[in-house]
């Protein structure tokens, strides 16, 4: 079901195209843990992991994800990189592939519709591994494979995707992924950070995080992203908490068997109190295993593998 050169967004995909890329990445778990083996299924391909903001779970997974696989790595940051003396995103890559061929470029990028560039002027397959606040498609789908290794059917999945919607590539990548596979899902977080346009994208809006959260099956809690206002939208940290903030007495009204989410990173005491993001019913560590596993599936993929 699989025949696309790029990953670039969830937005286009299929529902049988997401769901072949969860069967494919099943393949590399069993007993709920990687299987830890090396494959040769990209022996002989190079992939450049090509990162102008930071990463942790994004960069070092899709490392591991291509060395799981037998390929090359190339890790690029722009940290003492030509671009700080004004060397333009297109000049980098074709650099950069000019020094020996490139199979697979992992784009993370500050600028929406960056990957979609280097797409355009490269050969190779570009996965987008973060493009502003646009998309994360890899961290939705291994989001929605977490989902679906713990409750099992979307259709009718009732998910809250909790905080800064507004700058949240997350939150889109799995509003698509979500809805496209049945779930019914709403969004919750102060106005300031709940853009208008939202209801266009088949969702639920809500401003009372106390009202939502017996219907839930799934809670996603997101980070508020500072880095990304002009200017202040909330009035503190304190006071977000206070409202949005899933603490263990929020917790104790959540369907007993609803779960936890958070893409990361966490600011534990802000969205998400440390008991909760350590407790039962969370699966974030579930997360971050099943983004090795999403990310094997989509190099090889990518590349008709």
């Amino acid at each position: 079901m699989w025949t696309r050169k790029h990953l670039l967004g969830l937005e286009a995909l299929s529902r049988e195209e997401i769901v072949a890329v969860l069967d494919r990445a099943s393949t590399f778990k069993k007993d709920g843990r990687l299987t830890g083996e090396t494959l040769d299924t990209l022996a002989g391909k190079t992939v450049l992991l090509l990162f102008f903001e930071p990463s942790t779970r994004t960069s070092m997974s899709f490392e591991i994800a291509a060395k799981n696989l037998a390929a090359n790595v190339l890790r690029f940051t722009s940290v003492n990189s030509s671009t700080a003396k004004g060397e333009t995103l297109v000049d980098t890559v074709r650099n950069i592939a000019a020094m020996g061929p490139i199979d697979v470029a992992v784009v993370r990028h500050d600028t929406p519709g960056a990957p979609q560039r280097v797409a355009r002027s490269l050969d190779a397959s570009v996965i987008n591994a973060g493009d502003g606040a646009h998309e994360h498609p890899t961290q939705g789908l291994l989001d929605i494979l977490t989902i679906r290794e713990t409750k099992g059917a979307f259709d009718g999945l009732n998910v809250a995707i909790v905080g800064d919607i507004a700058h949240s590539r997350v939150a889109r990548s799995n509003l698509f992924g979500l809805t496209t596979l049945g779930a019914k899902v709403t969004v919750c977080g102060p106005a300031t950070l709940v853009p208008d346009d939202v209801t266009q994208l088949a969702v639920e809006v809500a401003y009372d995080f106390d009202e939502i959260i017996p219907k839930m099956d799934v809670i996603m809690m997101l980070r508020i992203q500072h880095e990304r206002m002009s200017e202040p939208l909330l009035p503190s940290n304190r006071e977000y908490a206070k409202l949005f903030g899933l603490n263990r007495e929020r917790e104790n009204r959540m369907k007993d068997d609803a779960i936890v989410m958070h893409p990361g990173p966490i600011n534990r005491g802000v969205e998400l109190d440390a008991d909760v993001a350590d407790g039962e019913r969370s699966v974030i560590l579930q997360q971050v295993t099943n983004g090795v596993a999403v990310r094997m599936a989509l190099l090889a993929m990518v590349l008709g593998k």
